[in-house]
């Protein structure tokens, strides 16, 4: 996982470990878990342990913080997709250290930290970032039904970040988004949605991401449409809807 990633809202996809413990809906086909047994590594589960990397794994985002700064431009870093950084183990504390200091480095990177344990974001933060997030990282939390997302989005807007986002995907059923998760400065910025693929993949509506979408655009919010399954269950990518493809994304003020 590296640069040029395949996901579609981010530049990079960086993992400082691999592994996590299933705990929502959304997580029941686990694209994540499923890539880490195909490779041969069992690191999913409360008890399981986690895969560690060295210092090369390590010092990619500063090649891409160079790269980055050369260029003049900002690049976004999806962390992680192969893990949650804020899984509450004493054993990754270590690692989630030296990731702090890996986002101080980076200025130019802006680092996506997506979870499904928003109520633990505070806590296993530095105690410098309470008053304020850096301003180069953004903090997202997932909401593919209504439950989940009720329960995450709440203690996702607690986090004092400058881009809040949820991410409805795989989306699976439809999600209203409450008033209170909408104001300006002190709600989401970001909705992100896409549709389950893989073996045993749930289906989506459309109607749902409309839906969305129509939340989203009310409100004043950036709306990004990942993916759609075709008839045949093959993954497209950045579908139409409604005619037009909805790929926006937050403009940072660094």
């Amino acid at each position: 996982m590296g640069a040029d990633s395949k996901i579609e809202w981010t530049d990079h996809t960086w993992n400082p470990w691999w592994g996590c413990t299933k705990i929502d809906p959304e997580c029941t086909h686990c694209y994540a878990n499923d890539f880490a047994k195909r490779t041969g590594h069992q690191v999913w589960g409360a008890d399981a342990p986690r895969r560690l990397f060295g210092a090369k794994h390590w010092n990619e985002p500063i090649k891409w913080e160079l790269e980055a700064a050369k260029a003049g431009e900002r690049r976004r870093v999806f962390c992680a997709s192969m893990a949650d950084v804020f899984e509450d183990r004493r054993d990754l504390d270590e690692h989630r250290a030296r990731l702090w200091k890996l986002i101080a480095l980076t200025p130019h990177l802006d680092w996506m930290l997506l979870t499904k344990r928003p109520e633990c974001m505070t806590r296993l933060t530095p105690e410098e970032w309470r008053e304020g997030w850096p301003v180069n990282v953004w903090a997202g939390t997932s909401g593919g039904c209504q439950k989940t997302a009720d329960d995450n989005v709440p203690d996702l807007l607690k986090v004092p970040a400058q881009v809040h986002f949820l991410s409805a995907e795989p989306l699976l059923g439809p999600v209203v988004l409450h008033e209170e998760w909408t104001r300006p400065w002190s709600g989401l910025d970001l909705v992100i949605a896409g549709a389950e693929s893989g073996a045993g993949h749930r289906g989506m509506q459309e109607e749902w991401v409309r839906s969305l979408r129509d939340q989203a655009v009310r409100h004043g919010l950036r709306f990004f449409y990942k993916q759609k399954l075709d008839e045949r269950g093959h993954k497209v990518s950045l579908p139409l809807l409604d005619g037009k493809q909805w790929a926006q994304l937050p403009e940072v003020s660094v």
